[in-house]
C-alpha cells in the first residue's frame, strides 16, 4: 500500500523520483524502491515523506484511507495535557527515577499522586 500511495502522491505534485528523492534526503534508487515495494523508509523519512505530503503516516502505510484528520478528531484536552507533560524535562527525569526504583517504592509513589490528584479535585468543586 505505502509504495501505490508513494507513486499517487508524488504523480500528484508534478515531481519526477530524483527530484522527490532529494527532498527526503535519500538516493533515487532507494526512493524508487520505496515506490516499488521493495524497501521500507524509516521512521524518520516517514515522517518527512508525510509532512511534505500533507497526510498522516496511517494514510501512507495504508492504515486509514483518510488523508489527513478532520477537525472532529483533533486532539483531546487530555491528549494535549499528555504532550506538554511528555515534554517536560523535569518529568523525563522523574520518570527515570521512578522506573528505576524498587517496586515498593513505585507503589508509594503512585499512592501518593493518587491522593495528589483526588485532592486537585475536591479543590476544583
Amino acid at each position: 500500500m505505502l509504495n501505490k500511495r508513494l507513486r499517487e502522491l508524488r504523480k500528484g505534485t508534478g515531481l519526477n523520483q530524483e527530484e522527490i528523492s532529494k527532498r527526503f534526503g535519500v538516493a533515487r534508487t532507494t526512493y524508487a524502491m520505496y515506490e516499488q515495494g521493495q524497501r521500507t523508509p524509516d521512521y524518520e523519512t516517514l515522517q518527512k515523506m508525510a509532512d511534505y505530503f500533507e497526510v498522516t503516516t496511517d494514510y501512507l502505510l495504508g492504515r486509514s484511507d483518510k488523508p489527513s484528520y478532520t477537525a472532529a478528531e483533533e486532539k483531546s484536552e487530555e491528549d494535549k495535557e499528555l504532550e506538554k507533560l511528555l515534554d517536560d524535562p523535569n518529568f523525563s527525569i522523574a520518570f527515570k527515577e521512578f522506573s528505576e526504583s524498587p517496586e515498593e517504592n513505585r507503589e508509594k509513589a503512585l499512592e501518593f499522586l493518587r491522593y495528589l490528584n483526588s485532592q486537585k479535585k475536591k479543590d476544583q468543586e
